[in-house]
């Protein structure tokens, strides 16, 4: 594409050069620039794109959009816009072809659930004959093709690249997590989006939100982004009426709503339910009458998510025992309530929860399928938000019988300062003899599995899927399912046969 093909749905202050040259690829990062690509220099938090165009000149580049009047070299043109992430969003759509076009868009967000609920909503679509692309936080699919991922919602070229390549394999529904940054640094403009699911808004990423009001800002951007675009089918937003902010998040819908909880007034709701530490099974309600579902898949929190996709499920068309089906035969999502079981008379138990209201939801969760004591190892993660820290620790010491405070991903901070933080939290409400201290997270995790007994549940939280930490600039493998299994792999090697 040429490069004033390519610029014209996006406003240029000022262009030096030809806009003839032939663009062969768009990207932010200098490192990934190939000959004739198009760079485009967004001002980040760690570094500004400016300082690197010389770096893109030389790999390849041959035009550079910037929002600042940086030197270029004779014969490179030069792109002067307002905002160069917005534009890149734009630009990256146009370049691809506006895949979103061409296929049905799911969008999930939410502080907590949208992982299990976008693996849900796959099901639903893979069960009615489609085949499906998933953009999530453990990996990309297209169709049954698995990709790595590098953040819940890839940068705007990224995404539009792997939009465009589900479009070209055929892929008819695409569901995509949606995290508030990627909304609020507009990953996901020029994605045409044919639903919104809100799960929920609680504290979280308030070292990047300016606070609650911003967050949820960010989160309706999807919501308000659903009325325009090209495609003829139905377009609706899906929304948890239980969620305080619910009605916040309708408000700023201009398609139709559908709503789900546990509340009369929900257009979809659950009544009857039973949990138990490997399911859930309750009755749904809705318009189109009741359906009994058994779903693999423990705690409250999982109704929720389980009703969001139901929704979804209806508002596409499909009928409501393919819906049910489809739900009851997705056997997990990984690190999420995920079972480690070597046959142990105690339950173990690996999440991803890592926000106060995660952590509350997987501790309650625990306590309604755990005859005995609960037992949370969880921790904080460093360079992000310290007010959820107290928080966090506040609702271990309410909701577990033996909270053991570790480290999470300190990245650059102390892992000890993080946890005074936690800490400070805990103190409020246990003494010091009632809660533990291990800032070794293998030390944590063993010491929390050799104290459990029958009857108890041991909840690892705050990793789940990852099998990193991040110490320093340091990404060193480790996994809370493999390190649970080792302990529990060499408590019952010791044991005889008849034990």
């Amino acid at each position: 594409m040429q490069l004033g093909e390519l610029i014209k749905n996006i406003e240029v202050l000022k262009l030096d050069g030809s806009d003839q040259v032939e663009i062969k690829g768009v990207s932010h990062d200098s490192r990934t620039i190939g000959q004739g690509y198009l760079f485009v220099a967004v001002k980040g938090f760690k570094t500004d794109g400016h300082l690197y165009v010389g770096d893109a000149v030389q790999a390849g580049s041959r035009a550079v959009l910037v929002e600042k009047e940086v030197e270029v070299p004779p014969g490179v043109t030069r792109v002067l816009v307002k905002n160069t992430r917005a534009s890149l969003a734009r630009l990256a759509a146009d370049f691809y072809g506006r895949p979103s076009e061409r296929t049905r868009v799911v969008g999930v967000t939410g502080t907590n659930g949208k992982t299990t609920t976008t693996y849900l909503i796959a099901s639903i679509y893979r069960s009615a004959g489609m085949k499906v692309g998933l953009v999530g936080t453990i990996a990309n699919y297209v169709g049954d093709r698995k990709l790595e991922v590098n953040h819940t919602t890839p940068e705007a070229h990224e995404l539009q690249k792997l939009l465009r390549d589900m479009a070209d394999e055929g892929v008819e529904a695409a569901v995509i997590e949606v995290s508030s940054h990627a909304l609020a640094l507009d990953r996901v403009n020029g994605c045409e989006f044919d639903v919104g699911v809100f799960t929920n808004l609680t504290q979280d990423h308030l070292d990047f939100h300016r606070d609650m009001e911003d967050y949820l800002q960010a989160k309706a951007k999807l919501f308000k982004s659903l009325g325009g675009g090209v495609k003829k089918w139905p377009k609706f937003a899906v929304v948890n009426l239980d969620d305080a902010y619910a009605g916040r998040i309708i408000s700023q819908a201009g398609v139709p709503v559908i709503t789900y909880g546990l509340s009369g007034d929900a257009d979809v709701r659950a009544v009857d339910i039973r949990v138990s530490g490997r399911g859930s099974s309750f009755t749904v309600v809705s318009g189109q009458g009741s359906v009994g579902l058994n779903i693999k898949l423990a705690g409250l929190f999982n109704v929720y998510n389980t009703l969001a996709a139901f929704a979804v499920g209806l508002g596409s068309g499909f009928g409501q025992e393919l819906v049910a089906k489809s739900l009851e035969a997705v056997d997990g999502v990984p690190g999420r309530f995920e079972l480690v079981d070597r046959g142990q008379d105690f339950m173990v138990v690996v999440d991803y929860a890592h926000t106060p209201d995660g952590l509350e939801n997987i501790l309650k969760a625990a306590r309604e399928v755990a005859s005995g004591r609960i037992i949370a190892v969880f921790g904080c993660g460093g360079d992000r938000d310290r007010t959820k820290r107290p928080i966090m620790g506040r609702i271990a010491g309410l909701y577990s019988d033996l909270p053991i405070i570790t480290s999470d991903n300190p990245r650059t901070e102390n892992p000890l300062r993080i946890i005074d933080d936690v800490e400070e939290g805990i103190k409020g409400v246990l003494d010091p003899g009632r809660y533990r201290v291990i800032p070794d997270r293998r030390e944590a995790i063993r010491t929390a599995i050799m104290e459990a007994r029958k009857g108890d549940l041991v909840i690892i939280a705050g990793k789940g899927h990852e099998g990193y930490q991040i110490v320093g600039g340091r990404k060193l493998h480790f996994d809370d399912r493999e390190e649970a299994g080792k302990v529990l792999d060499s408590i019952l090697n010791k044991k005889s046969p008849g034990e």
